[in-house]
């Protein structure tokens, strides 16, 4: 069984970001870069699976930039075995990125197909069910869990409340959410041999696909600051705080 999975470069999870001065997006010059959380559990879990003898080759793809490289080679390095990389000097919008990955599902034929629930950028939660979509395939979103057996993709799935239990017939999409697993740390060794595995790069006319951007960002503005908190006496005070100036009630 063949698994791709779809991985995203996107500023650390750590760095604290700025928008540009002039209102146009987030300043992500000189910063550090690393592969998408959510998409580092889709790796380590069809890693986990081709390592349990369900699935026996997984490929990783990513659309973006040249710089793409490094988070394809991180993905190598954690355990897939071979890299496709789809590079676009600008940035590809959710629909877009769908359409060049349903290309290349045509193209590889896997029977699951991973990614994670959203990036952490654009927080955006789409391409996951536009693939779906458009490749006429059944989709399991925000998976805390994934077994495979006969021919079926058996995901439970995070909703309000509890979980839910889904019976999917591969070939199916499923999006992995924060619980599904923990993903291991990238090792010297493994580096250095994912210097040598098999990595294509393409481009998106190379799979007949037109990425020209379809939204235009009007304004990028950072979330008001918190002003500080107050003290107050006793609850009558707090009640009358709460009524005459936050006007919660």
């Amino acid at each position: 069984m063949k698994i791709l999975v779809s991985v995203k470069r996107v500023v650390d999870f750590n760095i604290k970001v700025h928008v540009k001065s002039d209102g146009t997006g987030v300043d992500i010059a000189n910063v550090k870069m690393s592969m998408n959380p959510f998409d580092e559990i889709a790796v380590e879990e069809a890693v986990r699976l081709k390592e349990a003898g369900v699935a026996t080759e997984v490929v990783v793809v990513s659309v973006g930039v040249a710089q793409a490289q490094e988070t394809l080679r991180t993905a190598l390095a954690l355990g897939a075995d071979r890299a496709i990389l789809v590079e676009s000097h600008h940035g590809v919008e959710p629909l877009a990125v769908a359409k060049i990955l349903k290309a290349l599902v045509d193209k590889e034929q896997p029977q699951l197909v991973m990614l994670g629930k959203q990036a952490i950028d654009g927080d955006s939660n789409q391409t996951g069910q536009m693939l779906a979509a458009l490749a006429g395939l059944p989709q399991a979103t925000f998976a805390c869990k994934v077994m495979i057996a006969d021919g079926k993709a058996i995901v439970a799935r995070e909703v309000d409340g509890g979980a839910q239990t889904l019976s999917l017939k591969l070939p199916a999409v499923v999006t992995t959410d924060l619980r599904l697993n923990e993903p291991r740390h990238v090792t010297l060794p493994n580096i250095m041999k994912a210097k040598k595995k098999p990595f294509e790069t393409l481009k998106p006319e190379d799979l007949g696909v037109d990425v020209t951007p379809r939204l235009k960002t009007l304004k990028v503005a950072e979330p008001p600051k918190r002003v500080a908190g107050i003290k107050v006496a006793d609850v009558k005070t707090l009640v009358d705080k709460l009524t005459t100036e936050a006007k919660v009630f």
